[in-house]
């Protein structure tokens, strides 16, 4: 059996939709990513301070999702309910330009 993977992807969320941001998440986005084979965990990071070095320009929350292997989380991901719910996730950020990195969690 493989070893879970995890997805990050620092976000720049619109102060004035913060409140909205983390509703629809936890009210929709996180529901829907949860219906998927291979779900294991999907979280909202609100950054709180930055202890040493610096934070990505515009960051102030962090994005984080784990599946069981990267194939069950690429279900998710071309699923029409993802085509739905990440377009609306996008529109609380001040950018869409980020990176998405991907983790072998150990």
């Amino acid at each position: 059996m493989g070893r879970n993977v995890q997805l990050h992807c620092d976000l720049s969320v619109d102060s004035r939709k913060e409140a909205e941001m983390v509703h629809y998440f936890e009210t929709v986005y996180r529901p829907a990513a949860t219906k998927f084979e291979g779900y294991v965990d999907l979280r909202i990071l609100k950054l709180q301070s930055v202890l040493l070095g610096e934070a990505p320009k515009g960051l102030n929350y962090r994005f984080s999702i784990t599946y069981t292997s990267e194939e069950l989380r690429q279900k998710w991901i071309t699923s029409d309910v993802h085509q739905v719910v990440w377009p609306q996730l996008q529109s609380f950020l001040v950018s869409t330009s980020f990176d998405f990195l991907l983790f072998e969690v150990i």
